[in-house]
């Protein structure tokens, strides 16, 4: 079965402990749902460079990633349906950008 990565972009940082309890619940949950289609829960990432030919770049990049997740799914579509269900996409603080993930 295809793999596929989430990207995370965006979200919001928990303001107190009640909020971390809360956005870890929602976390667990959603990867709960999703069962064995989880192939690795992934994590946050901090702050990003972008390298190309013209240099290194330390503004995070145009859309920083924030974190990912990896996970199998029939089809790109069927990947889609569950990062629709995302704590970050479902609370409007960031998005996820979905890719097959092929191996060479």
């Amino acid at each position: 079965m295809p793999e596929f990565i989430f990207a995370y972009h965006g979200g919001k940082p928990p303001e107190n402990d009640a909020d971390m309890e809360k956005t870890m619940a929602d976390w667990r949950s959603w990867f709960e749902g999703m069962g064995n289609a989880v192939v690795n829960p992934g994590n946050p990432v901090g702050m990003s460079k972008t390298v190309s030919s013209t240099g290194v770049s330390d503004d995070g990049g145009a859309n920083p990633v924030s974190g990912y997740s990896i996970v199998m799914a029939d089809s790109i579509q069927s990947a889609v349906r569950m990062a629709r269900d995302c704590p970050m996409v479902k609370d409007g603080s960031g998005s996820v950008e979905v890719a097959e993930i092929h191996e060479m």
